[in-house]
C-alpha cells in the first residue's frame, strides 16, 4: 500500500522552543510529544509495519522523544483522572489535541497503566513493539494486561520502558474532584441564569459581568475537560427547565463550537449568546409558556415573538454594559432554519450565521430530549440525532449537525443502551476515534439478568475479545430508562 503525502514532520521539541526551561518548556515541548506519540499509535494501526508512514512516525517519535530526554534527563508520563502529565507537568487541553490526549487516555487506562517512564534512548524498533503491543486487542482486565504487556516487553529484551500500574484511589480522588468542580459550575450557572431572567422580568438591569464570567468558567471547564460538564445536561430538571435549558444550550454550543475549530474569544462568545438566545421567553407570560394543552393563535404569536423580543432586551443591556453584537443576533435568528420557513419570517433573504446554526442545532437537541408541560414523553437522545440529521423540514445545517453528531455520538451522553450481553448501559462519552463513533465509552448499570447497579463500571466498547475478531460488547438497541427505574441524571451528579 501507498502512503498518502505527509506533511513535513513536527519540529523537535528543542527547534519549536529554543533553550526555554521549567513547566513553560515542559508543557510545550510535552503536547509535541503527545502528538507525536498519537501519530505513532494512528500509522500502526492503520498500515503494515513496513509502510512508510510507519516508518516516518516512528522515527519521528524516536527525535521527540531524545530530544526531550537530552533536555530534561528524564521522561515521564503520567495520567490521573482526566490529565496527563509529562515530567510531573500537567499538559493543557487545547483544540488542537483533544482526539490525541483523549485516544493516550483510553489506551493507557485499557492497558492499566498509571505511569511511563522511557530510560535511555529507545530506537525506532524499540518504540514499535511497545506500541504494537499496546494496542494488541485482548479480553484480560487492565491490571491483567499490564502484566502482559511487561512480560512481553521483558521476552523481547526491551527495557527502555518502565510501566507503573494506575493508582485506582487516586484516580477516583481525581475523578471525583473534576465532577465536584463541574457540579459547582453548573449549579451556579443555573442560579445565574434564574437571577438574568428574574432580572429582565421586573425590569431590572442584570449583572452582566456575572454572566460573563460564568460563562468563561463554561468554556475553561469544556477545554480542560468536557465529559463531567456534558453529563450534567442529563439532569434536566423539570421544574427549573427555563434555566437549565439556557445552560444546556450553552454548554452544548461551546462544546460544538470548540469542534468546529472556533478560538477560545469566539468561544466565550458563542457561550453568552447561547446563555441569552432565549432571553425573550422572559417577556412571555409564564402560563403560556408552561401551558399543558394546545395553544390558541393568540398564545402561539406570543411564543413566536420571543426571538425579536429576546433581540430587543439585549438591544436595552448593550446600551448600559458591553455585550456582543453575535449576541442579539442568535436571539433573532437561532427559530429562523436555514431555509427561511421558520420564525420570524425575514423580509429579505439572509444567511444565518454560523453562531445561530450552531445554538439552533443544540436549542433543538435539548428541547426535544427535554421534559416539559406540553412533552411528558420526550425522544430519547439518539432518536433525537437520527431526526436531526435526516429530516430537511428541521432547517438545521447538515454541516453543523455532522459536528454535533461527531461530538455526541452514534448515542450521545446519557442514552440507555441493551448490550449483546444483555447488560444495560449508560453512554458516559463519545469515543474520541471518528471510525469508532458507533462504540462508545459506556457505564454498565446492570448484570446480564437486568441487576441494577450503582456506580457501575465503565466500560471501552472499542475493545475486542481474546480472539481480536469480534468487540467484546456491542450495542443493540437503545431502551427508556423509565422501564427499569434508572434515573440517568444519579449516574452523573
Amino acid at each position: 500500500m501507498t502512503a498518502p503525502t505527509r506533511p513535513t514532520r513536527a519540529a523537535s521539541p528543542k527547534e519549536a522552543f529554543g533553550e526555554m526551561g521549567g513547566d513553560s518548556y515542559v508543557r510545550r515541548a510535552g503536547k509535541v510529544y503527545v502528538l507525536a506519540l498519537y501519530g505513532a499509535l494512528r500509522a500502526i494501526k492503520m498500515y503494515p509495519v513496513e509502510n512508510t508512514a510507519v516508518q516516518k512516525a516512528m522515527q519521528e517519535l524516536v527525535n521527540v522523544t531524545n530530544d526531550l530526554i537530552k533536555r530534561e534527563a528524564e521522561l515521564e508520563i503520567k495520567v490521573s483522572g482526566e490529565f496527563i502529565f509529562v515530567n510531573s507537568t500537567r499538559l493543557r487541553l487545547d483544540l488542537d489535541n483533544y482526539a490525541s490526549f483523549s485516544h493516550l487516555l483510553s489506551l493507557f487506562r485499557a492497558n492499566g497503566i498509571g505511569v511511563l517512564r522511557v530510560h535511555g534512548t529507545p530506537n525506532a524498533r524499540d518504540w514499535l513493539t511497545f506500541l504494537s503491543v499496546m494496542q494488541a486487542p485482548s479480553k484480560e482486565t487492565s491490571s491483567q494486561r499490564l502484566l502482559q504487556l511487561t512480560g512481553k516487553l521483558e521476552a523481547a529484551k526491551i527495557l527502555n520502558f518502565e510501566l507503573g500500574a494506575a493508582n485506582e484511589a487516586e484516580e477516583e480522588e481525581s475523578r471525583e474532584k473534576v465532577k465536584e468542580v463541574a457540579k459547582r459550575t453548573y449549579s451556579q450557572s443555573v442560579a445565574v441564569t434564574k437571577e438574568l431572567v428574574h432580572s429582565v422580568r421586573v425590569g431590572r438591569s442584570p449583572n452582566i459581568k456575572k454572566i460573563k464570567r460564568v460563562v468563561q468558567t463554561i468554556v475553561d471547564q469544556i477545554l480542560n475537560e468536557e465529559t463531567s460538564l456534558m453529563g450534567l445536561t442529563t439532569i434536566r430538571d423539570y421544574d427549573e427547565y427555563t434555566f437549565t435549558h439556557s445552560v444546556n444550550v450553552c454548554i452544548f454550543s461551546v462544546a460544538l463550537g470548540r469542534r468546529l475549530g472556533l478560538t477560545k474569544l469566539q468561544l466565550y462568545d458563542l457561550g453568552l449568546a447561547a446563555l441569552f438566545h432565549d432571553i425573550g421567553k422572559s417577556r412571555v407570560a409564564v402560563d403560556v409558556l408552561n401551558k399543558a394543552t394546545g395553544l390558541t393563535d393568540d398564545e402561539w404569536r406570543q411564543i413566536a415573538a420571543h426571538p425579536w423580543l429576546g433581540t430587543l432586551t439585549l438591544f436595552h443591556m448593550r446600551g448600559q454594559q458591553e455585550l456582543p453584537y453575535r449576541a442579539m443576533v442568535v436571539a433573532y435568528e437561532h427559530h429562523m432554519k436555514t431555509d427561511q420557513t421558520g420564525y420570524p419570517r425575514p423580509i429579505r433573504a439572509r444567511e444565518m450565521s454560523i453562531y445561530s446554526k450552531v445554538v439552533a442545532v443544540a436549542d433543538g437537541f435539548d428541547a426535544a430530549t427535554s421534559r416539559r408541560a406540553y412533552q411528558t414523553d420526550p425522544l430519547s437522545p439518539a432518536a433525537v440525532l437520527q431526526e436531526m440529521r435526516d429530516n430537511p423540514r428541521r432547517g438545521m445545517d447538515p454541516v453543523v449537525v455532522k459536528a454535533f453528531i461527531n461530538l455526541l455520538g452514534v448515542y450521545p451522553v446519557g442514552t440507555l443502551v441493551v448490550l449483546d450481553t444483555f447488560e444495560l448501559a449508560i453512554v458516559h462519552q463519545a469515543n474520541p476515534i471518528a471510525e469508532l463513533i458507533s462504540r462508545p465509552i459506556v457505564r454498565v448499570v446492570s448484570d446480564a439478568r437486568g441487576n441494577v447497579v450503582y456506580p457501575g463500571e465503565l466500560v471501552d466498547l472499542a475493545v475486542r475479545d481474546a480472539s481480536g475478531e469480534r468487540f467484546a460488547r456491542t450495542i443493540i438497541k437503545t431502551e427508556n430508562p423509565d422501564r427499569y427505574g434508572i434515573r440517568i441524571s444519579d449516574y452523573f451528579a
